[in-house]
Parts: structure tokens; sequence; C-alpha cells
């Protein structure tokens, strides 16, 4: 359940980094409305925070959530930008994620 409940707040704070950065990046880039990027700002925000929730330390957390920040920002890309992820992105998404996965679930003394 521990492994379960960590994932995903790795999924939430992902969404909320990915999210808020891409309202950011609408209002800077695209020309949204100023709006954008102030949800776009809490949002973010609400990334830190739920990073907290996290159990392990942080660097730890952080290391970690690079893995799962890649493969998800590629899914992000894919389903809401339309950028296609090639073999070689799927490839090293996943070589990121397993090596996130041995470095916040591998059990220690």
């Amino acid at each position: 359940m521990a492994i379960l409940r960590s994932l995903s707040l790795f999924i939430l704070a992902g969404l909320c980094e990915i999210g808020g950065g891409y309202l950011v990046w609408l209002c800077l880039k695209e020309e949204k409305p100023l709006w954008y990027g102030i949800v776009g700002g809490a949002v973010l925000v609400l990334y830190g925070v739920i990073a907290t929730w996290q159990t392990a330390n942080f660097g730890r957390v952080y290391a970690a959530y690079g893995g799962i920040f890649i493969i998800m920002a590629l899914i992000w890309a894919w389903k809401v930008d339309g950028f296609r992820p090639d073999k070689y992105d799927i490839i090293g998404a996943l070589i990121a994620v397993l090596g996130a996965c041995i470095i916040i679930y591998m059990p220690r003394k």
C-alpha cells in the first residue's frame, strides 16, 4: 500500500509540475492571458507541497521523481501537444523510470 500511495503522489506532483509549467509556457510563449501564468504559478507551488508528502528524504524523492517526470512529460507532449515519442524516447524513459524505482523502492538497512 505504501508503494501505491507513493506512486500516486509522484503522479499527482508530476501533473501539477507539468500542468503548471504548461500554463506559464502558454502565457509567456503563446500569448495567452496573464491569468494562465498566475494559475500556472499557483499549481507549481502546489507541486512543491505535494512532493513533501513523500516519506523518503528530499534527495531520494527528487532523484526518483526525475524518472517519473520523464515518462509523464512524454505522455503529456503526446496527448496535449501532439508530439509522438519515438522508440528512443520510450527506451530512455523506461530506463529512467527503472532507475527511479530502484532509487526510491529498494529496501535499505
